[in-house]
Parts: structure tokens; sequence; C-alpha cells
């Protein structure tokens, strides 16, 4: 067996098995597994992987710690550019970022394989071992700003990415979050079969011993605004708003009751423990034919969920998929889709909701669609579906989610004047120090760029908090 191109497929619950539970599907590499993957890396000369992660992580030293046997050097490597190695090693695409840069993925290289090293499941090996031994990191003060403080609204991934990064270095940070838990989409939008809650909990736990102070339940545009912070006595603030206002489709029948935003769905039953009713007090209602319309991430964690539900209520599971391009362009990661494909989540491509049709009583019961064909690629580099006329044929649905899409949250944009947005209502930054229009606000994530992956979302926070550091340290 050549150990260079046989890369170790992490174990997972059976599918018959996990799709009756919100538990975890992919179980973490076992110490044998994590040597045996780490032991394929190259350790090349150039390791082109780095460049490939938005945060910038050593990945060469941190696998070949692993490969010495010393875990906890591995997971202090990884903490020095990211507080969240057991969060990232679980969400992060990897394939379309560090692995994606990996020598063995390159065409014509001598060493190219259809696998490259598993980065992420060993970040995560790397995470969950300092999670157990509870390892902390020195945070390393400098005198000339422990006096400066910080604040930071959003508590998503760049929020807490950047609350990191400031606190290290001594700077008095505080979070404000308008919910009443911390993890912003991490929370509400990633459900525990792929982020369990005492990983996200211990890791945004991590940040208190560091002294950051949380303040939930504080809507910032509302509660207070962006002067209202400086008054207090804030020296910089960081805008983490994220995007949580979703998308629609526009078309006729939208309004029937059982017919959800997926940010909605996914927030009853993440953060507010619907899928435990009536342990928890917020119920999510749940059809016998559920039908989800979008492409990405978001989409198949909400049909995943939906089949859980059915399967734990004793319905027969009846969970479909509705995408108007082909499963090649759908924006998901491959192993969600696998993954929901496993599980019995059905597929329907190349097909257009047109009309949704309710009873008497204003609940949803059938879609009409049309049939796609797909034309020239369009901005988003994918081809164009286009719809055929006289295709129409109907689905029986008594549930529907809308998963296509979320926008800029907007309360406190509208509420703070001299804030500059573009067309789609994001902040506009200098992208080299992540600065907005207001002189001491910076912002990124999602309320900068639109939707994008965690690990984005936290570099983006790393270069504002860099920036940051650089105008207190000239106070």
């Amino acid at each position: 067996m050549d150990i260079k191109k046989e890369s170790i497929k992490p174990r997972e619950e059976e599918a018959s098995k996990r799709s009756c539970s919100f538990d975890e599907v992919i179980h973490g590499y076992s110490e044998a597994e994590a040597l045996q993957e780490a032991l394929r890396c190259l350790q090349c000369k150039d390791p082109t992987c780095i460049s490939g992660c938005p945060v910038n992580i050593d990945i060469k030293t941190f696998i070949n710690q692993i490969t010495q046997k010393d875990y906890e050097g591995a997971y202090l490597t990884i903490r020095s550019k990211n507080d969240f190695p057991s969060i990232c090693g679980r969400v992060c695409p990897a394939e379309y970022q560090c692995e994606k840069a990996c020598v063995f993925t390159k065409k014509g290289s001598p060493y190219a394989s259809e696998k490259a090293i598993n980065i992420h499941l060993l970040e995560r090996f790397a995470g969950d071992y300092g999670k157990e031994r509870n390892i902390g990191v020195q945070v390393k003060k400098d005198d000339e700003l422990t006096r400066r403080r910080v604040a930071i609204i959003g508590s998503g991934p760049a929020g807490i990415a950047c609350a990191g990064d400031l606190a290290r270095r001594g700077i008095n940070v505080t979070i404000y979050e308008a919910l009443h838990l911390s993890g912003g989409v991490l929370r509400y939008g990633i459900p525990p079969f792929r982020l369990p809650r005492d990983i996200l909990d211990f890791e945004i736990d991590s940040l208190k011993k560091m002294g950051v102070k949380l303040a939930p339940n504080h809507i910032i545009g509302k509660i207070k605004t962006i002067d209202d912070l400086f008054s207090e006595g804030f020296d910089a603030i960081f805008l983490g708003l994220g995007a949580g206002m979703p998308m629609f489709l526009g078309i006729k029948g939208e309004n029937f009751c059982n017919i959800y935003s997926a940010n909605e769905f996914l927030t009853r039953i993440n953060l507010m423990s619907a899928y435990k009713f009536p342990e928890f007090h917020t119920p999510v209602n749940i059809g016998k034919s559920v039908i989800v319309i979008g492409g990405g991430n978001t989409a198949t964690d909400a049909a995943r969920a939906s089949l859980r539900l059915q399967r734990m209520q004793g319905l027969k599971p009846n969970a479909t998929i509705l995408y108007r391009r082909t499963e090649v362009e759908m924006p998901a990661r491959r192993i969600e889709i696998e993954h929901a494909k496993e599980e019995g989540i059905n597929f329907r491509f190349l097909v257009q909701p047109e009309e949704f049709a309710g009873d008497d009583k204003g609940f949803v019961k059938k879609m009409r669609c049309l049939k796609c064909k797909l034309g020239e690629p369009d901005d988003s580099g994918r081809r164009k579906p286009i719809a055929i006329s006289g295709s129409d044929f109907e689905l029986e649905c008594d549930m529907s989610i809308i998963a296509v899409g979320l926008a800029a949250n907007q309360v406190l944009t509208r509420a703070t004047p001299g804030l500059k947005t573009d067309e789609r209502s994001d902040v506009i930054v200098n992208t080299k120090t992540m600065e907005t229009s207001i002189k001491k606000v910076y912002a990124g994530g999602d309320i900068v760029g639109g939707e994008g992956t965690v690990i984005e979302a936290m570099g983006m926070a790393k270069k504002a908090s860099e920036a940051i550091i650089n105008y207190l340290k000239q106070l």
C-alpha cells in the first residue's frame, strides 16, 4: 500500500441510526487514524496548503507535530491563528480551500492523488484533544493596549474571531449579541448533527477565559447606537452582524401556513431546541411531505433536520430537495449531499417552483412547478436555469422550507447615519483594513461580502483585528 495515497476515511454513524436523532454524524479520528493520515503529508518545502487557508494556519507544522505525537503542540500551533479548531474542523469546506491547494490535488504532480490530506479532520483531532484536556492559551498582553476597549457587535464567526485576536493582546473586549445565546449562525444555522453544542460552547467559553465579556440580548441599533458605544468609552468597534435576513421566492401562495424560511426553521430547531419539544417550549410543525427549495448547505441542513423530525414523530420519512440546476451546480458540500442521500432525502433537479396552493384553512398542500433546462453561465459562473414553457406539473407538500439565501440584517445599518452600504445593503469597507466609512468602525463576515464560509468570515475578522491593533497603538 502506498501510504501517500491511501487517505483515512472518517468513521460515520450508520444512516439508519443517525437519521433518527440529532447526534453527530461523523466521528473524529482515533489517535492511530490521525497518525496514519498525518504521515501521508509530504512536509512540502513550499506548503501551498497554508495559502489556501483564509486564516493562514501553519498546517505543515501542526501536522508534523501530530506525527511526533506532540498533540498539545499541534493544538497550540492552530490556536495561534485560529481559536476555534474543533468548530472549523467540522464545518470548514476544506475541500475548496486548504485541501484544494494540497500538492496531492495538483495535476501533473508526481504525487497527484485522488485524495488530499484530510487537513480539517486532523485539525478537528487536535482541537478535540485540546478540549478534552482543557488546554488554555497564554494571553500575551501589550501594556500599551490593556487600557483599550473594543466593542464587537455580533457573536458569529467574524465576531468571535476578532474578539479572540484582540483579547490575546490584552485588549478589553465586549461582544454584544442580539440573541440570548452566543454563536450566531454557528448556533442557529448549523444543526447539532454537524456541530455539537458542547463543542460550540467550549470554544466560545474559551474566549471568556481570555477575558472577553459577552453581553447577550443586546440589539445594537435599538438598545444602543454606535455613538452610544463610543460615549461609553470604547476606542473602536467591529461589526460582525452576519446576513440574517431571509430571502424568499416572490411567488403566489408563499404566505400559506407551514411555509418556513430556512432561517426560522433552523433557528427554532438549533437555537431553541424545537426538536426536543415538549422538553423545550418552542414547537415546530413538521409535515408528512416536506419540500425544501434551494441547493446550498442550508437546504441540506433543513432537509436532513426535517427527515429526523419525521422519524422522531413516527412519520414515514418524506423530504425532498428541489433545485433549479443539476447536482453538479449545487453549492452544498459534496459530503453533505452524500449524507443526505444516504439518509433518504429525495432530490428533484431542474425544477422551478411557480406557485403554492393551499386548503380553505390557509395551509399549504401543493406546489406547481416548471421543468428547467440549463443555458449559458451567469454571474455566479454556473449555467443559468431556464424554465420550459408548458412543462407545468404539481407536487404534493404539506410543508415547505425556503432556503434560497440570506441578505444583510439592516437594523444597525439603517440606524447609523454615515455608515455606507452597497446596493445589497452590505457594509462597504476598505479591503486592506476592513474599516468602514465611519472612522474607528470596522466590519467583516457576511455583512461585508454576503454569504460566505465560516473560515472566510474569520479571515476578514483577522484582517480587521490587525488594523484595530495598529490603530490602538497610535493612541
